[in-house]
């Protein structure tokens, strides 16, 4: 008799390869869930005034590669795919920093701040300013040379809003003194043309007064007695 076993019981598939894909898919999942929340997370601590930092892209990216990186991104931290609390406060942070650096005139102001960042640095290091990024001096810096340039750029941009925000605080406070000196100048002649109406309403008042006081002049005139 042989020992050999037969055929049905062959084809049957190993008892854990189906519990091993599912195990496996089931890591899969979680591992996505958990990377999603770990790219919220950074999202969020990203520097809100960088647009680029908050993309996690490089300052020449294209307009596509801005574009498509947006995109991916979005898909993956769609809060409607992603448990984390704050998913949709990262989402509009993501969208906002699509939309300012899809923006010409942003982008060329950013941009302009990020290259005199980038010279100062460059300065610092007594290195031309139109040293390359890939140019051996600046391999090996500790810290690296990126880094220099994101936390760098990231003072400018902070000098930047903080002398923005003046700006607009002192814009108000003028257009405050200007609506005050109009309310002024509209209480003023306000009280004017008070005074004037009541100044005309009071006119017959003042004649009838003003004959009766002449009125009784002439009569006591009329009573002096003359002496002689």
């Amino acid at each position: 008799m042989s020992n050999q076993p037969s055929s049905s019981s062959s084809s049957k598939p190993a008892p854990t390869s189906t519990s091993d894909a599912e195990l496996e898919k089931l890591l899969s999942r979680e591992a996505s869930a958990f990377q999603r929340e770990l790219e919220v997370e950074r999202i969020l601590k990203a520097f809100k005034l960088n647009p680029y930092d908050i993309l996690d892209i490089d300052e020449h990216a294209t307009p596509e590669e801005i574009k498509r990186r947006y995109r991916q991104l979005s898909l993956f931290i769609h809060p409607d795919k992603t448990p984390h609390a704050r998913a949709p406060e990262a989402f509009d942070l993501l969208k906002k920093a699509e939309s300012e650096i899809s923006d010409k005139a942003k982008r060329e102001e950013l941009d302009a701040v990020i290259y005199q960042a980038r010279v100062q640095i460059l300065k610092s290091l007594a290195l031309p300013t139109n040293t390359l990024d890939d140019d051996p001096k600046l391999k090996g810096l500790n810290p690296p040379f990126k880094v220099r340039l994101r936390q760098e750029s990231k003072d400018l941009l902070i000098d930047e809003e903080v002398r923005r925000r003046k700006a607009i605080k002192m814009n108000l406070a003028n257009e405050g003194l200007e609506a005050r000196k109009k309310d002024e100048e509209v209480a003023s002649r306000k009280r004017k043309a008070e005074e004037d109406k009541s100044w005309e309403d009071n006119r017959d008042q003042r004649v009838d007064s003003w004959r009766s006081f002449a009125g009784a002049k002439k009569k006591k005139k009329a009573k002096v007695n003359i002496l002689g």
